[in-house]
């Protein structure tokens, strides 16, 4: 029998226009980079390349270590989505990364991922005619997809400590981009940010812990009490103080730098300490994304002194 006729038809969806398409995908492959992560890795590396020249390096130079940096820290990022995509996906904070909800196929992440490191390795080798930064870069990729990723996160609560050693090598390829060679400085750099690593990211941990403990990530606020973290981060941000107080006499910084380093690394502490009295007392509100919040503007205040160091002698003498 002939059907009765209806007055609703199938109408094919309307076409997603190519360009549409091409930008879902790039938004995709970018956000494989994790540039948010990345942001705070170029904000050492400007800094110590200034310090290194003693005044702005030529800006060939400085825009080309800063996209290397970029490139290499994407691969590093790209290997981290690939690796990680099954801790991702279980992760109410990561849920929405391009491997989990299909944007991009695994396969493509990982030739994505191995398609930036070759090139950035190159970048630094031929464009910004650096061997030693190359060398220090292929070391910061493994040291991050390899040390980190596969050998320490799923494994220790000391993860991000030691794992965070890749995070610090920016300041080392900085500097060698300028001088093709390494000296206190630079290592100095990189031990502020290797102090202040832990006590960035484990407020962090404090804030998803349920969220690592469901992925059976063994962060240190997931297997430690509260209070035995905050300590650990008071004294990871005392030594970082520490060190970049000792930069005064190594590099020469000025007064300036001086009175940044030492009024931003009390403030810091300050959070630290609050956060192991809050602990302390009990407190279900421990406040620990503010203090992560905190920890970044704190990074971005020291390395803004340093950037701003070497030009110092000449403002004040053109002002007095």
């Amino acid at each position: 029998m002939p059907q009765p006729a209806t007055a609703v038809t199938d109408v094919p969806a309307p076409a997603v226009p190519r360009w549409l398409l091409a930008t879902r995908v790039l938004k995709a492959y970018v956000a494989l980079t994790k540039p948010r992560i990345i942001e705070l890795l170029l904000v050492t590396t400007l800094p110590a390349m200034i310090l290194a020249a003693d005044g702005w390096p030529p800006m060939w130079l400085t825009l080309a270590t800063l996209v290397g940096g970029y490139l290499s820290a994407g691969s590093a990022n790209a290997f981290n989505s690939y690796i990680d995509r099954d801790i991702d996906a279980v992760m109410k904070r990561t849920r929405n990364r391009p491997l989990v909800t299909g944007a991009v196929a695994p396969r493509d992440a990982l030739v994505f991922a191995w398609v930036l490191g070759a090139v950035s390795l190159a970048w630094f080798w031929f464009v910004v005619g650096s061997p030693l930064s190359a060398g220090l870069t292929l070391f910061a990729i493994l040291g991050y997809v390899v040390g980190y990723t596969l050998l320490l996160k799923r494994r220790t609560a000391q993860n991000i400590v030691w794992g965070g050693i890749a995070g610090c090598m920016p300041a080392l390829i900085g500097w060698a981009a300028v001088r093709e060679s390494l000296s206190w400085t630079p290592f100095l750099l990189f031990l502020i940010v290797f102090f202040w690593t832990p006590p960035h990211y484990w407020p962090l941990s404090m804030k998803f812990r349920k969220d690592y403990a469901h992925a059976e990530v063994p962060m240190l606020p997931v297997v430690a009490p509260t209070r035995r973290v905050a300590i650990e981060m008071i004294a990871y941000a005392a030594a970082m103080i520490l060190t970049s107080l000792v930069l005064v006499p190594v590099a020469g910084m000025t007064w300036v730098y001086l009175a940044v380093a030492a009024g931003a690394g009390a403030w810091f502490m300050k959070g630290c300490i609050e956060l192991y009295v809050r602990s302390q007392r009990g407190d279900e509100k421990l406040r620990e994304m503010r203090l992560f919040r905190e920890s970044i503007v704190y990074l971005t205040l020291v390395f803004a002194a340093v950037l701003v160091d070497p030009f110092l002698p000449d403002l004040l003498t053109v002002w007095g």
